[in-house]
């Protein structure tokens, strides 16, 4: 009985300065969480809390159960520093700064 092949998975997580690549193969039926688990990028980043942190395939968020395909990659997003309407909000605030008067 031949078993079926191994899916090639990428896991990626990046900080500015530090970046996390692992290609891994996972058997058919492995979750996101299984991938980033294996990739061991949980012991280079102490800080992720997998429970907590959001997850993605090619940019569309998904729950860490979701199953994999060949060729996925696994995302690990950062927490936002600041909410895209609180930066639009400063960046308004500072445009009406910087505008010559007259």
């Amino acid at each position: 009985m031949e078993s079926a092949p191994l899916l090639e998975i990428t896991v990626v997580y990046a900080l500015p300065e530090r970046q996390f690549r692992e290609v891994i193969n996972m058997a058919p039926g492995s979750t996101v969480r299984d991938a980033v688990l294996v990739s061991g990028v949980l012991g280079v980043f102490s800080e992720i809390d997998l429970e907590t942190v959001p997850v993605g395939i090619f940019s569309r968020r998904v729950e860490l159960d979701t199953q994999l395909t060949d060729g996925d990659r696994v995302e690990i997003y950062r927490r936002l520093q600041l909410s895209p309407t609180e930066a639009r909000r400063l960046r308004a605030q500072r445009k009406k700064v910087s505008r010559p008067k007259g």
